[in-house]
């Protein structure tokens, strides 16, 4: 998510249509999508216990940024009012407002979203804490920042388009066209904004062969979310490789609490929980009618 300050840590397969041809098999993505999907398969059958409790896991990872810095700013509650009444030069009164309506909003909306209730208010309030903490603590012009808080909100919108699938299943047989068209746009969006919060890991750190390996699987695998192909593989693939990084990377378990980085990484730890929860919504809802995925079932 959006708060975060010095020191202080301050803080979210498809079947095969047809049979071989001479055509279909010189086509190098007929080729990728045969063999990715056996792998499918078989991640299907790994993932059939867990697959009815996916989209309650994702929605957790996405808001848990929201509650860990809820956490943050009531047991650094003196540290951010020096931060932002020292640092940002904002009035005492209004800095003591700004952190209670953020706390206010974020343990109300990360509930809501949890819960499955009024998804489009909840989502709509999250956003407006990544903005206004944006402004508030001064670094929307921090670039990984900004990457990794447009993540924050791909995943937001995945837990829209999830949301209006649901509606769309309890309503079937009623007119959803407007409802539809929504839902197709934020998953388009969703996906997209998924994917810069490893725009933001390439870019950031030392190099090294094993860094170099990572950047380009994780950048294969952002290409074919965003443009749909074979998006429930990649979505898995970027999952993993995540997951990983920032158990290794951003282990602040392993660090003294007066470590100066500590805060930093448990920020960046849940930030990437939150990442890993959109793309396990993406993986349970599909990629949405604009992707290469669902053109492929047309035709």
């Amino acid at each position: 998510m959006t708060s975060r300050g010095p020191s202080y840590g301050l803080g979210a397969a498809g079947p095969q249509f047809g049979a071989s041809s001479p055509q279909n098999d010189s086509n190098p993505l007929d080729a990728i999508r045969q063999q990715t999907s056996k792998i499918e398969d078989l991640l299907d059958k790994i993932s059939e216990p867990i697959k009815p409790y996916l989209p309650a896991i994702g929605r957790f990872l996405i808001v848990v940024t929201f509650i860990e810095d809820t956490i943050r700013i009531f047991t650094q509650w003196n540290d951010q009012l020096i931060y932002l009444h020292d640092f940002r030069h904002i009035p005492n009164g209004i800095t003591h407002l700004f952190l209670i309506v953020n706390m206010i909003a974020m343990t109300v909306c990360s509930t809501l979203v949890i819960a499955r209730k009024y998804s489009d208010y909840a989502v709509a309030g999250l956003m407006g804490v990544v903005v206004t903490q944006a402004l508030g603590y001064g670094l929307i012009f921090d670039l990984n920042f900004f990457l990794r808080n447009l993540s924050v909100i791909g995943g937001l919108m995945m837990v829209l388009s999830d949301s209006w699938v649901r509606k769309t299943k309890a309503f079937a047989g009623l007119p959803q066209l407007d409802e539809k068209d929504r839902r197709m746009y934020f998953q388009l969006a969703g996906r997209v904004l998924l994917i810069f919060l490893f725009i933001g890991f390439v870019f950031s750190g030392q190099w090294s062969l094993w860094r170099v390996f990572v950047s380009l699987l994780g950048a294969v695998a952002c290409i074919m979310v965003v443009v749909g192909f074979k998006a429930k593989f990649s979505a898995t693939l970027l999952v993993v490789i995540l997951s990983i990084f920032n158990v290794l990377v951003n282990n602040f378990w392993t660090l003294s609490e007066l470590h100066p980085h500590k805060d930093f990484a448990k920020y960046d730890f849940f930030q990437i929980l939150s990442i890993v929860g959109g793309l396990l919504l993406l993986v349970n809802s599909g990629p949405g009618q604009f992707s290469i995925d669902e053109k492929k079932k047309v035709y």
